[in-house]
This record gives structure tokens, C-alpha cells and sequence, in this order.
């Protein structure tokens, strides 16, 4: 639509500054066209008992389409006035065509009369005006008999007995519907439950039913009015042209329906029968990813992680690859209204659903590069725990100390991610503690030390051993840290193991009376923080033999 626009707009201006020079270099052709429109005659109709027999719109022999038809009104006059037969019949003549009533002319139709673009003859356009003047007429003579006059209005009044029986019937029908559709609604809908609890509210259903019933009733009462005002107006002399309008219009209506309905179906048909296709294919597909996903089935590059994804992917693919196939077959799909729709739904979708899309490409990255897996323990910034879920949008993680943090995936992108679970084969996960102590304690004992407290916590795997690495030295004490791996599946285990391992951490420096405390100096102290080489092996470490 908006290249539409555009086009429009440089076509204007294209041709803007042409018209313009046109209309400045040749002004006699502005005069002409003027002139030439100052010649356009009005249209004069020919109307006779309520009906519009011809329209007259060329001059003939310097007499307008007004004069025209006065003259077919005084000559239509004369003839009524001999009552003969009143027989309309159509003569062709070199200059176009006579309508005539009892062998006497009324009026002719010119070639300047009639729409010949159209593909309309003065033949064609004359016997027309003759079919018309024959139901002016014969509506002209019963409008005059008063028996006619009589006989109408007893079957006006018997359309109007029917009518009034047709209301009641129909009041009586919606109370009866009404009724039935209260009840049956109230004991089907009290009989949906989940898990023995009432799902549905029959309130708001029954309500909906009566609104639809109302509706319907409405819309039948109208139609009822409408089929009744228009035999009872077709049924009277005087009114009995608007009486065949609207009955022509209501046929027209129901024939351009029906004729939309059948036209439709082809379409509708082959629609039903994409979308069959297509859900057999997800079927398809769905069972074999399942297979995969549940560990039945191996294929190389797909496994149990990426075979969930991989099958919604494959889902929407198939769906909407049906979509577009089955588009152009839907009923006004064509139309200018319905293509506008769908270009605002478009734009509004790619307009805002732009960062649902970066995360929803950030999921299925994090899906497929396997960066993350359910049970694994991760960090992410500043945030640590267990994977429960890796979503489309978000990843989850349960920390075991009542928390579940719900991190987006484009923000896990932008971090970096740290694996606990991967160190150690056949699950599980690795845990670390960190201490700062003195250069006065030699390093063998810390290292010890640590070993023993890691030792003396059950939940620690003894293979791979624990060990201890010095990070760091800084200017006034040593970081260690030691590193441990553990079986435990439960988040909340891991936070007991790892609160169990401080705790005999603390219990190991007490019982050896070393100080788990960082020293920051002022000045020099008297005695040097050095570890003489008969201390280096303090208890618990012990010297290895050479």
C-alpha cells in the first residue's frame, strides 16, 4: 500500500508541471472543452403510474430531452384515451428505433440515447422501454378498477394475517429455544470437570446463547417485514413498482450470495485439503521427533536436546508453508480489505515482536550449540544454580536456597557462562572453596588442611581426588582454593554439600590452630613472616618419603 502511494505521489508530480505547460501553451483547447461542456443536455425521464419507462438524453431535431418527453407523455395520454388494447411493440426506422402503443409512436430511441461503451443497441434499449411501458399499463388500468382495488386489499389483508401469525410464531419459538437452550447448556456444562473440579461457568454460556437467540430472532423478524412490505407493495397498483425493487434487490442479494457461496467452495475444498495434508506431515514429523527425544530412535545430527526444538521448528515450517499454499484459495482473499489487514497485521507484528524474535533466536542458539542443558549447574554473571528449564525466550535456574531465577536468552548471550556439570563424566557437578591465610602458615599444611576437610565431607566424590591450587599471592597473605567434584543431582543437595564443606574447613583450621584470617600490615613487623624448612611440614602434612 505505501509503494502504492508512492507511486501516485511521483507520478503527480511527473505529470504536474506537464498539464501545467499544456494548459498555458494551448488555452483555446481549455475554451473548447468548456464550450463542449456547456453543450451536455440534462436527462429527462418518461414516467408513467410510478414507473420510469425511459430516459431521454440526446436532442432530436432541435428538441430537448424535457420537450421529449412531454410530447411521449401528451401522445401516451391520446392513446389511453381511445381504450384499445394497449399492445407496446418496438419498429426499427434509419434513425433508431420507435416504441409505439396500438400502432402509434410515442417516442424513438437515438444512438445518442443509450450507453453504447456499454454494448447497448437502440433495439435492445427499445424493447426494454416497451416491457416497461406494457407493466405501466396494465398497473394504469388496475389502478382505475375499483375490483382490482378490492381484491388487493383482501390479500394485502390476508399477507398481513400471515405476517402477524409469523410474528407469533416466532416469539413463541424463541421462548421455546430460549427455555431448552438454558437448560440443556445447564447440564451439559455442569458435567466438564477436571480432576473433579467445575471448569466452565454455565452463566456465561447461557447468556451467550440468549444474546445468539435474540440475534437470530431479530434477524428473522426483519426478514419477515421485509418479504411482507414488499408483497403487499407489490400486490397495490400504485405502489407495485417499489414492490418489485425490493423483491428484485432481495433476489439479487441471495443470488450474489449463493453465487459467492458456490464460487467459494473449489477454493474452500482445496483449502481443507492442504491443511489435511499438512497436519498429516506434523504428524509425521512429531512422532518421529519423539522418538528421538525419548532415546528410541538415534540420528546423528539431531539428539535428545535439540529434538524438542527441532519438532516445534519443523511444526511452524510445515503450518505455515500450508498457510501460504492455502492463502490465495480463501474466500476474499483477493479484496482490497482483506490485503490491507493483512499488511497492518504484518507491520504490526514485525514492528513489535522485534525483540521477541532476538529471543527467541537467542534460545534456539543456546538449544543448538548446547551451551546449557537441563540438570546442568551453571553460572551466568552473577547468578548460579541448576538448569531446570531451556525455553524458547528465557532459561531458568534454581539455585537450592528457595530461588528460581529466570534469566532472558539474549542477556545469556551477552555473558559468559560457566559449566560446573561438564569436569566431571556421568553427571554431577564441581564445587570450590576459597581461603586467604598468612605466609606465616606454610603452604603444605593449608594444602592439607583443605584436603582433609574435603576428606571428611561424605557427599564429595573421592574420584577424581580433591585438590588445592594457590591462586594467588598477594602482598600480605596466600589465596587457595580447592576444588572438588560431587554426585549430587538435587540443587538443594548442592548447596548442603557445599555449606557441609565450610563447615569442616572450619572445624580442620580449629582443630590445627591456624588462623583463617587475612593479615594487612601498618609497617614491618620485628620478626620475619617466614616458614623455616623444619616447619614446613606441619601436622597434617606429612613429608613424602624420597
Amino acid at each position: 500500500m505505501s509503494a502504492f502511494f508512492r507511486l501516485l505521489c511521483l507520478l503527480t508530480i511527473f505529470l504536474l508541471p506537464c498539464v501545467h505547460a499544456e494548459e498555458s501553451s494551448t488555452p483555446a483547447l481549455a475554451l473548447a472543452a468548456g464550450k463542449a461542456e456547456a453543450k451536455v443536455e440534462k436527462t429527462a425521464p418518461l414516467m408513467f403510474a410510478n414507473r420510469k419507462v425511459f430516459v431521454f438524453r440526446a436532442t432530436l431535431a432541435g428538441y430537448l430531452p424535457e420537450e421529449r418527453a412531454a410530447g411521449a407523455q401528451r401522445r401516451l395520454a391520446g392513446v389511453l384515451a381511445r381504450h384499445g388494447a394497449y399492445k407496446a411493440t418496438t419498429h426499427m426506422i434509419p434513425e433508431g428505433t420507435q416504441v409505439l402503443l396500438d400502432g402509434v409512436q410515442l417516442f424513438v430511441v437515438l444512438p445518442g440515447d443509450i450507453n453504447q461503451l456499454a454494448g447497448d443497441s437502440t433495439e435492445s434499449v427499445a424493447m426494454a422501454a416497451a416491457g416497461e411501458l406494457a407493466k405501466a399499463v396494465q398497473d394504469h388500468r388496475e389502478q382505475n378498477s375499483w375490483h382490482y382495488l378490492a381484491i388487493a386489499a383482501g390479500i394485502c389483508l390476508a399477507a398481513t394475517v400471515a405476517f402477524w401469525l409469523v410474528w407469533l410464531g416466532l416469539t413463541r419459538l424463541h421462548r421455546w429455544a430460549r427455555r431448552r437452550s438454558g437448560v440443556l447448556l445447564a447440564s451439559r456444562l455442569r458435567d466438564v470437570r477436571l480432576k473433579n473440579v467445575r471448569v466452565l461457568d454455565a452463566e456465561h454460556y447461557i447468556a451467550f446463547a440468549y444474546q445468539l437467540l435474540s440475534a437470530v430472532l431479530w434477524g428473522l423478524r426483519l426478514m419477515a417485514i421485509y418479504l411482507w412490505l414488499a408483497f403487499v407493495l407489490g400486490s397495490i397498483p400504485y405502489t407495485r413498482a417499489w414492490g418489485e425493487r425490493l423483491s428484485g434487490y432481495l433476489l439479487e442479494v441471495a443470488g450474489d450470495v449463493a453465487q459467492a457461496i458456490f464460487g467459494a467452495l473449489p477454493g474452500l475444498v482445496l483449502v481443507c485439503v492442504i491443511f489435511a495434508i499438512a497436519r498429516l506431515v506434523a504428524a509425521t514429523a512429531a512422532s518421529l521427533f519423539k522418538r528421538v527425544e525419548s532415546g528410541q530412535l538415534q540420528i546423528g545430527w539431531l539428539d535428545q536436546d535439540t529434538a524438542l526444538p527441532t519438532r516445534r521448528i519443523a511444526s511452524v515450517v510445515i503450518w505455515l508453508f500450508a498457510l501460504a499454499m492455502a492463502y490465495p484459495y480463501l474466500p476474499g482473499s483477493h479484496t482490497a480489505a482483506f490485503q490491507g489487514l493483512s499488511v497492518l497485521v504484518g507491520l504490526m507484528v514485525s514492528i513489535g515482536a522485534s525483540s521477541i524474535v532476538g529471543q527467541g533466536a537467542s534460545g534456539l542458539i543456546l538449544m543448538y550449540t548446547r551451551a546449557l542443558r537441563k540438570g546442568e549447574y551453571v553460572r551466568v554473571g552473577e547468578s548460579e544454580g541448576t538448569v531446570v528449564e531451556v525455553g524458547m525466550f528465557e532459561t531458568r535456574l534454581r539455585t537450592g536456597l528457595g530461588e528460581e531465577v529466570a534469566l532472558p536468552n539474549a542477556w545469556i548471550m551477552s555473558q559468559t557462562t560457566k559449566n560446573f556439570s561438564r569436569a566431571q563424566p556421568g553427571g554431577g557437578f564441581v564445587l570450590d572453596a576459597s581461603v586467604t591465610i598468612g605466609y606465616a602458615t606454610p603452604w603444605r599444611q593449608v594444602h592439607a588442611m583443605l584436603e582433609l576437610a574435603a576428606a571428611r565431607t561424605t557427599e564429595l566424590s573421592s574420584t577424581p581426588k580433591p585438590y588445592v591450587m594457590q591462586l594467588a599471592l598477594h602482598d600480605y597473605y596466600v589465596q587457595y582454593r580447592l576444588v572438588a567434584c560431587a554426585s549430587a543431582e538435587v540443587p538443594r543437595q548442592r548447596a548442603e554439600v557445599l555449606n557441609q564443606l565450610h563447615q569442616n574447613i572450619i572445624d580442620v583450621f580449629n582443630e590445627f590452630g591456624v588462623q583463617m584470617v587475612s593479615p594487612h600490615y601498618m609497617a614491618d613487623p620485628q620478626q620475619s613472616q617466614v616458614v623455616p624448612p623444619e616447619e614446613w611440614f606441619r601436622a597434617p602434612a606429612k613429608q613424602e618419603s624420597e
